[in-house]
């Protein structure tokens, strides 16, 4: 049987780079994806992957990248994050513009594009990165959770349009993650990126990894379709105990 083929969105760093190399030590061979290309060929290279620039905002970046892989068995849609945490009222459209961007329209092209050949495997697996802020609202975070609540649906409406297929489909949803998606958020403001995660043990990128592996190693007739992870501080996206 050849080389099972995994696709990962977004993995310049932490759970697309480690679930990267997750898939790799599971015997796939795995084309990387992200804009900061440096990173991801060093990627690359330690897994024995293949790295190819892709910005999921572009229609044409989408095109060149799903175009050069020829076959695929797994997709990860990790690609997206947010920006800015301010109230409706104060509201600034292009980090809106940009979380829409990424988060839901980039899995659609990335999805629309690799479903022909995911369905042509025999045995297809699509695996959308979403957050616990795909189940319910905080305050000043109207941006990102409506464009997770959007994300997480579209893929939920691929599980009954794509039943009957060879296609299984499973929603991720991490809660609280130390990676750089708060840095993302803040625009570089270290400070302020750290204090999301004061006085809690988070989630790292590898406990999502680990979650996504077991997902892929599971048997064709076994459709893991929710799964929620948080740390043991958080019961809720803005509900944390703090230490301190």
């Amino acid at each position: 049987m050849s080389t099972r083929i995994a696709v990962v969105t977004g993995a310049s760093s932490g759970i697309g780079e480690a679930t990267a190399r997750e898939l790799a030590a599971q015997g796939y061979h795995v084309y990387v994806g992200a804009r900061r290309l440096d990173r991801l060929r060093r990627l690359a290279d330690e897994i024995g992957g293949t790295a190819l620039e892709l910005d999921v905002t572009s229609d044409e970046s989408v095109r060149s990248f799903t175009e050069a892989i020829e076959r695929a068995d797994v997709l990860v849609n990790n690609a997206g994050g947010a920006k800015g945490l301010a109230p409706v009222t104060e509201a600034d459209l292009d980090d809106w513009r940009w979380m829409w961007e990424t988060n839901v329209l980039g899995t659609l092209r990335v999805t629309k594009a690799l479903l022909p050949a995911l369905i042509a495997s025999g045995d297809g697996l699509i695996v959308t990165i979403t957050s616990v802020a795909a189940f319910s609202a905080y305050d000043n975070g109207s941006g990102y959770t409506s464009a997770k609540h959007a994300q997480a649906v579209l893929h939920r409406t691929l599980r009954g349009e794509l039943l009957g297929k060879p296609v299984r489909l499973t929603e991720i949803a991490p809660g609280a993650v130390e990676t750089e998606f708060s840095l993302v958020r803040f625009g570089g403001d270290a400070e302020r990126a750290a204090k999301v995660y004061e006085g809690i043990d988070p989630l790292v990128a590898e406990d999502i990894a680990e979650v996504v592996g077991f997902v892929a190693s599971r048997p064709a007739h076994v459709n893991l379709d929710q799964i929620i992870i948080q740390p043991r501080d958080q019961a809720a996206a803005s509900r944390f105990a703090r230490r301190g």
